[in-house]
């Protein structure tokens, strides 16, 4: 079976707002995030490692903050463009590993629900999917609760012999 490896990284600094969203969970938070869409670290960076995969550039090519029409946009959307592209080519998600850099808000909580929406969204068992988090031991703009991070890697596989797969 062929396979492919993709990897992605999402930053955005706190700012005004009572809750961040992380997997496409709604997390009460002392802040809300920067963002021109919704600023979902955890998508974001999905988002990324899936195209990255599948050599097709990065979000922001596909969903570009100087368009008005991503203005405050549900990341769920761009999941799901991401994921019909992977379909369209003849791959699915083998799994994904993502991982949130922040002192707060707490993951652990979340996880299942995190889990659970993304596996949704991409059309595969929550199996598939690893969420964990990890503080940076107050060190940087993270620990020093500016900001929060994702990372995520995925390992996509081939489905169809006779789908082109750019």
């Amino acid at each position: 079976m062929s396979i492919r490896i993709g990897h992605g990284l999402d930053v955005h600094a706190f700012g005004p707002g009572d809750a961040i969203m992380l997997g496409g969970v709604r997390i009460a938070h002392d802040a809300g995030v920067i963002a021109h869409s919704d600023g979902d670290v955890v998508i974001h960076a999905l988002c990324d490692a899936l195209l990255g995969a599948l050599c097709l550039g990065d979000i922001g090519q596909h969903f570009p903050p100087s368009d008005a029409r991503w203005r405050n946009a549900d990341s769920a959307l761009f999941l799901r463009h991401v994921v019909a592209l992977l379909r369209a080519r003849g791959w699915q998600l083998g799994n994904a590993d993502i991982t949130v850099l922040a002192e707060l808000p707490k993951v652990g909580p979340h996880r299942d629900a995190i889990r659970d929406v993304l596996a949704g969204l991409i059309g595969c068992d929550r199996e598939r999917i690893s969420i964990k988090a990890t503080t940076t031991e107050q060190l940087g703009f993270t620990g020093r609760g500016e900001g929060i991070a994702a990372e995520a890697v995925v390992l996509i596989e081939s489905v169809a012999t006779d789908v082109p797969r750019s």
